[in-house]
């Protein structure tokens, strides 16, 4: 009897272990730039493994400038439907969360931040102008009632939420605190978890107490086709590929038989749809930096001084400033200057002598065979009369004279070529 006993008390031990190994860890996850769609799956995978283990909580430790809203309402939906406690922790120092990450760390159960960080919209003023006053305040109202409802449900100030969207404003973590917009500050996960400790948050299968004093961390990280497409979704690395890839299929074309540029440009081109189509584009931009680049060829065939390659750069910078529009005045998405103007010089340089050169090369007479020959000066090593012996490129032809007899040491020129005879014709002195 007593060995039954034992037998059962272990049975459940076994059976009870892990849910209790499951219940003590924290899981973490690091999202550090732009919120992206990358970004969004990264944490509905992260909630889900979390949930499947049944994690105490799900730790967001964020610092992003900002990014797709679209992605953001994705993210920001899954915080607020999630099963688990979700706390957006804004570290580490000097770390922000700013325009997109202002929707998420408002969404989530516990706000937290690190010393010497800030949370705020601080959106920059877009680029591309491809928004009018009366569409930006559209989606300022959409954001700002997107904000409210969020600080609603989570209890949070607002006012400040609203003000954030509206008017930019951004805060240190100890205003935002007194502020009621994040529940509090932590030097790092250790304390966090210490003050994460017995706190209530409500969740759709009802009220939880965390039990985060001790907890193991548990760090996620993305997988190898979430970096990549996390890496792909920056618009400055799809615009170089975009034109990577077009100048790669350019220089094949030119170069037919080359094989490297032509593979290594279909690759890019492929890639960069790929990542174009993650990004908000705007047509008419992407139709400016085709034309810029008409404009190149055109001027390597066509005499315009010039004025065909400068119209070439300043539709292709332009182009590039709108490639990237903004659905939101919030978002975060917009192609650097410096990427902008160094890859117009590039472009400018590609076309006027990688391409140019190719072309004068396929324009060029053949220095080498018979059609090389033509129109080259040797001298008669005999009496033409008609036929006779000549000697060019330190050659000895047959040659036949085409402007009567010539005598022996004269100067000649090649007229054509038949078989392996030269026609030839005198040079006058």
């Amino acid at each position: 009897m007593k060995c039954l006993r034992t037998a059962a008390l272990l049975f459940l031990v076994t059976a009870l272990v892990p849910s209790l190994t499951f219940s003590q860890k924290a899981y973490v996850i690091k999202i550090d730039g732009s919120i992206n769609p990358a970004s969004a799956g990264f944490l509905h995978r992260a909630m889900q493994d979390a949930t499947e283990k049944q994690a105490e909580c799900l730790i967001i430790e964020l610092n992003t400038p900002g990014g797709l809203l679209k992605s953001t309402r994705v993210m920001v939906s899954d915080i607020l439907e999630a099963k688990i406690p979700i706390i957006v922790y804004v570290s580490p120092a000097g770390a922000q969360s700013a325009s997109a990450g202002v929707f998420i760390t408002l969404a989530a159960h516990i706000a937290a931040m690190a010393p010497g960080t800030n949370i705020g919209a601080a959106h920059p003023v877009s680029m591309q102008g491809s928004m009018d006053s009366t569409m930006t305040e559209k989606a300022t109202n959409d954001a700002a009632a997107f904000v409210r409802t969020i600080a609603e449900k989570r209890q949070r100030n607002i006012g400040w939420a609203e003000e954030a969207v509206r008017k930019s404003l951004s805060i240190t973590e100890t205003e935002a605190l007194h502020t009621r917009v994040i529940d509090l500050i932590a030097r790092n996960l250790d304390s966090l978890l210490i003050q994460l400790d017995g706190r209530t948050v409500a969740l759709p299968s009802g009220p939880r107490t965390l039990r985060t004093r001790g907890l193991v961390i548990e760090l996620s990280e993305m997988g190898f086709s979430e970096r990549v497409l996390d890496t792909l979704s920056d618009p400055n690395i799809a615009y170089i590929l975009m034109l990577l890839g077009i100048y790669g299929l350019l220089f094949e074309l030119y170069n037919p038989g080359s094989v490297l540029p032509g593979v290594v440009g279909g690759i890019s081109l492929i890639l960069a749809f790929y990542s174009l189509h993650t990004l908000p584009v705007n047509f008419a931009g992407l139709a400016l930096i085709l034309f810029g680049i008409v404009l190149f060829i055109v001027d390597i065939k066509a005499v315009s001084h010039g004025v065909l390659s400068v119209g070439g750069v300043i539709s292709l910078v332009l182009g590039s400033m709108m490639l990237i529009r903004s659905d939101s005045a919030l978002e975060f998405v917009q192609i650097s200057w410096s990427v902008i103007l160094t890859s117009a010089a590039l472009s400018l340089i590609f076309f006027m002598f990688v391409v140019g050169y190719g072309l004068r090369a396929l324009k060029s007479k053949p220095p080498t065979g018979r059609e090389g020959i033509i129109g080259e000066m040797g001298e008669s090593l005999s009496i033409l009369h008609p036929e006779g012996r000549v000697r060019v490129h330190g050659e000895i032809w047959n040659a036949i004279s085409d402007s009567g007899n010539i005598a022996k040491d004269a100067k000649i020129r090649v007229i054509s070529v038949e078989n392996l005879t030269l026609h030839v014709e005198e040079l006058k002195s």
